[in-house]
């Protein structure tokens, strides 16, 4: 059984389609990056999976059941970017108090330790970081022991170190069989961790498939090189050009063709190559 299936999905504030008859399924155990700009519909489909926003039109299924229904259920944690956190408490007796509501949750150490909240216990929630607030929204959202977590922007605040150590804690609650999905502006965290990536734009899916996938949409590959005569553009294999500064970058779809035609030019200098980026494609999608 799939974990969500949209089917036909459609919602409208006013004049404003947000999200236009989205037919998508994700199956239960993977990592679902979705992408997109800011008004691309992200948010609103997140809030119809969570049963927070009910569709104009189509359904929507987590588990084969309605949305509300399964987060009754337990079956769906949810880590919003800016959920609020109960004010002037400890982190230890939030942790606590929310644990309590639960019918079959995770053991309490075993949350504090997958959100590494150990040394925060003792801090009062209105003193916390926002890389400390989200870790602590992410121990929320697993104390269910949900069978689909949903993330929004799960490691904005964070530093390099606790991005990487929160996606160390992902890749190992979706070993135990849990469905993943994050929305995120941080191209390279989806590149890295998601075994889809999907991207919206206009209330549509505009784009589906693995980050390789994703990535061919733009083909080619990137030639940077500092210096040059003239314009590159006419220039074997060369379907695209941009200036960075003093750098020139080539898209080209025969690299070897146009880097001997480059090194004939001895005011060249210092050239890169480089596959297409997932940023390269995702602004070629929702240009």
């Amino acid at each position: 059984m799939d974990a969500i299936t949209l089917t036909s999905v459609t919602k409208a504030y006013g004049s404003l389609t947000a999200v236009d008859a989205l037919d998508a399924s994700v199956p239960a155990g993977q990592i679902l990056a979705l992408l997109g700009p800011n008004g691309a519909g992200k948010s609103t489909t997140t809030e119809m999976i969570l049963g927070l926003t009910r569709p104009d039109a189509g359904t929507v299924r987590v588990f084969g059941r309605d949305a509300v229904t399964a987060m009754r259920a337990g079956d769906v944690g949810a880590m919003l970017q800016n959920g609020a956190l109960l004010w002037d408490v400890t982190v230890r007796r939030l942790l606590r108090l929310m644990h309590g509501l639960y019918a079959h949750p995770l053991p309490l150490d075993e949350v504090i330790e997958r959100a590494h909240l150990g040394g925060i216990l003792p801090s009062n929630t209105n003193k916390l970081s926002g890389g400390q607030a989200q870790r602590v929204r992410f121990a929320l959202a697993i104390m269910a022991d949900p069978r689909l977590l949903i993330l929004d922007e799960p490691t904005v605040g964070m530093d390099v170190d606790s991005r990487r150590t929160f996606w160390a804690s992902m890749d190992s609650l979706a070993g135990g069989g849990r469905t993943i999905v994050f929305a995120t502006h941080h191209l390279d965290e989806a590149d890295e961790f998601a075994d889809r990536i999907v991207v919206l734009d206009d209330g549509r899916i505009v784009a589906d498939g693995t980050g390789s996938q994703i990535k061919a949409v733009v083909g080619g590959r990137r030639i940077g090189f500092t210096g040059g005569r003239g314009d590159h553009t006419g220039l074997a294999g060369v379907v695209a050009m941009e200036r960075r500064g003093a750098r020139t970058v080539l898209t080209s779809t025969d690299s070897d063709a146009t880097l001997r035609a480059l090194l004939a030019d001895l005011s060249v200098a210092d050239i890169e190559t480089s596959a297409p980026s997932l940023e390269d494609a995702f602004l070629t999608l929702v240009s």
